[in-house]
């Protein structure tokens, strides 16, 4: 049979292990807030562009009287050559960098950070224009002009420091050696504005560098609770979609306990009334209410399985347990039920033992062969026990109708049943295969399947030593 194999060595059902998403760890968190930091930075950018494009001819227009006009014309042919280079950095970054990780991002703002040192020294520079050189009223208004060159550009800067520091560095150093050199020139009882007035820069410096370290502080620590507030809504997200999938799963129970059940209630109401209208058919009837009741038994049976796996309620004692012995009781419990079918049932064993829960494995093993029987009507079963080089394993074939491709895993799941498969599922939840799979994992013993459709299918069981501690352990977390 060369049909498609699908494994559950280590399955576990969100329905088990929940929908709560793993912890983010705070390596994680510091890149998201690092690129945050980057983007707004640079989306930022092109204010100060529209802020050169301002002030630099008012400063000409200032200054234009009071010094040399190629002095004049150089400082703004500078001031446009820095302005079309940031441009052209913003738009590279767009281009290649602007979705791409925190490192990435900060890699290329390293890269140009010269920019940011050539617009501070540009402006800087701006101080020879006007300084000890135009009117007073004149050199007040270019120095508003230049604090606010200075000082507007730090609500965004300072969201990278070494960026903010480079330019406030460029910009003052620049400031105070042109100041020096207007000094030198003029003497110092030209000053206009007396020496002291030369630490009112310096003293700005400090108070910026001080405000962008406030606004950085700030500014990431928003980033940081965005962040968490992202997460908190993702996981809300996720927790209302388990609880609208449970709404599902309990939807799609009540419909398959409603299908289900109705048969065998239907046929023991039937057969009560046959009954009393003819008390002499006895011992015909009495046979079918018991077949009827037992078909009830087992479907709550199987419901009730599966809630105390899920609860926690299933202690595992895991013992040595002879295979042999084991395939015999199983054929002793399904062989009539088969030939009842008109199926034949084979067994195949090889001696061996096995650590395992033996109560637990015989159901695992059950369920596999009430299924086959289930869904075969005609040709047989095949029980097997064989020795790989992984170990023992446990071989249930059947020649039933198969199960398509696309549903080889979802048959796993509680309450699932192929949508294609009419026969044979009046007597059942979908539960015996959902009870596999919790107690697979549970025991560490892989359940693999292969099956064509038409031609029946074969579920494995590797029977591996299980450890009694950590199959316990399994099933607890299985629950948590």
């Amino acid at each position: 049979m060369d049909a498609p194999v699908t494994s559950f060595g280590g399955w576990r059902h969100s329905s088990l292990v929940g929908m709560t998403p793993s912890p983010v760890s705070g390596d994680e968190a510091d890149r998201w807030v690092r690129g945050e930091l980057v983007r707004s930075l640079m989306r930022a950018a092109r204010g100060n562009y529209i802020l050169a494009a301002v002030l630099t001819p008012v400063i000409v227009a200032l200054s234009w009287r009071d010094l040399p006009w190629w002095v004049a014309s150089l400082w703004v042919f500078l001031v446009v050559c820095v302005s079309l280079a940031r441009v052209r950095f913003e738009h590279l970054y767009r281009l290649r960098y602007e979705g791409r990780d925190a490192d990435a991002q900060e890699h290329f703002v390293h890269r140009y950070r010269h920019l940011w040192g050539a617009s501070g020294v540009v402006w800087g520079m701006s101080a020879y224009l006007f300084f000890e050189r135009t009117p007073l009223v004149n050199q007040f208004i270019c120095w508003f002009i230049v604090a606010g060159a200075a000082t507007f550009p730090v609500v965004s800067i300072a969201l990278h420091p070494p960026v903010l520091r480079r330019y406030m560095a460029s910009l003052f150093i620049t400031m105070l050696l042109c100041m020096g050199i207007r000094v030198a020139e003029v003497g110092i009882e030209g000053l206009q504005f007396g020496l002291p007035f030369v630490l009112l820069p310096a003293l700005h410096w400090w108070l910026l560098l001080h405000a962008g370290r406030r606004i950085y502080e700030t500014a990431r620590n928003s980033f940081e609770l965005l962040f968490h507030n992202k997460i908190l809504i993702a996981s809300l997200t996720q927790q209302r979609q388990a609880a609208v999938s449970a709404v599902a799963m309990k939807n799609r129970f009540l419909a398959s306990a409603a299908h289900d059940m109705r048969q065998p209630v239907l046929a023991l109401s039937l057969y009560a009334d046959w009954l009393r209208n003819e008390p002499e058919l006895v011992h015909e009837i009495a046979p079918k209410i018991s077949g009827a009741t037992q078909a009830v038994n087992v479907l709550f049976d199987s419901l009730f399985d599966l809630a105390r796996i899920d609860s926690g309620q299933v202690r595992l004692h895991i013992e040595r347990v002879d295979v042999v012995q084991l395939l015999r009781d199983l054929e002793l419990q399904y062989r009539p039920v088969a030939e009842a079918k008109g199926l034949r049932f084979r067994v195949h064993m090889v001696p061996g033992t096995v650590l395992t829960d033996p109560v637990r494995v015989r159901r695992m093993l059950g369920n596999l062969l009430s299924n086959a029987i289930k869904y075969t009507h005609e040709g047989g079963i095949l029980l097997a026990a064989r020795q790989t080089r992984e170990g023992l394993r446990v071989e249930v074939w059947d020649t039933g109708i198969g199960i398509p491709r696309e549903h080889l895993r979802d048959v796993f799941l509680e309450f699932y049943k192929v949508a294609d498969h009419d026969a044979g599922t009046s007597d059942g939840f979908g539960l015996g295969l959902a009870i596999v799979a919790r107690l697979s994992h549970a025991l560490g013993h892989a359940v693999s399947v292969r099956s064509r459709v038409g031609r029946g299918s074969v579920f494995r069981v590797m029977l591996t030593d299980a450890d009694e501690a950590q199959a316990q352990a399994r099933m607890s977390d299985a629950v948590g």
